[in-house]
């Protein structure tokens, strides 16, 4: 469903993966002018911007430069340090009166530097953390967590409203990753204990189609049950969260806990799950993939 009338904010986006080529995506089908992209993989950028008849940007800057508001969408702490305080090239060349709505998973201190950064630069800053798949980012269903000023929530509302069914607004920055940090670590942990659940059935043989019954009707029924526990039994690991991003968020909340002198056990263990996954070179997987470390007779030299 589109607005009645095109919206006046020009939007860029930087990081056109999955998530933000759908977020991008959505927001054209909903009347907002999409009107650069940008990726470090040039020609993901030259497709996007060719369906959504934006510019294919070489330059960081002029990402800013052709837009009010600056979506990104990138990996990870160092890719954001990156794109925010690059020497050569970086999106806070011309920024002054600019909006950046950062939606990585990123640690909060990181979230906190780039608005520092953004502020010293004449720029306003608001992390909005995602937790939701590729297919709500494109039917625009995303759960957002906000955090930063509030009056750069509600300035750019409307845009958040375009993309998501939920938003949430937390505060300052850095309480909307602290969050999300703790929202995948518990879905890591989840997916672990599924995991282990469903083999330690395997190995005795009982019938898993039932046994996944059993746990939607009782005490060991999650949302990662709905979303993996066919997927762990079939070991189909095509992956929309992939190990090495569970990983790293995963020691994101490591981090978190260090820093307030809390012992998190099943969190170190399910960290120390998905490295190994990585290093068996298994990180590529859907998170899924983590039954393959679980059930006899599986694992990275036995493929299916």
């Amino acid at each position: 469903m589109r607005y009645k009338k095109p919206m006046k904010e020009r939007i860029g986006f930087v990081g056109v993966g999955r998530m933000g080529t759908n977020m991008a995506r959505r927001l054209n089908d909903v009347g907002w002018s999409v009107v650069a992209v940008y990726d470090v993989r040039a020609n993901a950028a030259r497709l996007l911007a060719r369906e959504l008849h934006a510019e294919a940007c070489a330059k960081l800057a002029r990402v800013t430069e052709l837009s009010d508001i600056i979506i990104t969408v990138v990996t990870d702490d160092k890719a954001m340090k990156a794109i925010f305080a690059g020497k050569k090239d970086n999106l806070l060349v011309g920024a002054r009166g600019k909006v950046f709505v950062n939606c990585a998973t990123i640690s909060p201190a990181t979230h906190v530097h780039v608005e520092k950064l953004a502020k010293q630069a004449g720029a306003e800053t608001l992390e909005a953390c995602l937790a939701s798949s590729i297919t709500q980012a494109r039917e625009g269903t995303l759960y957002l967590m906000c955090g930063g000023k509030e009056s750069t929530f509600r300035k750019i509302e409307p845009v958040l409203m375009g993309l998501s069914q939920s938003l949430r607004y937390f505060g300052s920055t850095g309480q909307a990753a602290q969050v999300k940090a703790i929202v995948n670590m518990v879905m890591n942990i989840n997916t672990a204990g599924l995991a282990e659940g469903l083999a330690l059935g395997d190995a005795f043989g009982l019938d898993l189609t039932l046994l996944r019954e059993v746990f939607s009707q009782t005490g060991a029924n999650s949302r990662v049950l709905q979303t993996d526990g066919e997927d762990m039994q079939n070991r189909e690991h095509s992956c929309f969260f992939s190990a090495a991003h569970a990983a790293k968020d995963s020691s994101i909340a490591l981090a978190l806990s260090k820093k307030a002198k809390l012992n998190l056990p099943l969190a170190t263990a399910t960290h120390k799950q998905f490295r190994r996954m990585i290093q068996a070179g298994l990180g590529k997987l859907d998170k899924s993939g983590i039954a393959e470390l679980t059930f006899k007779n599986r694992g990275p030299h036995r493929k299916k």
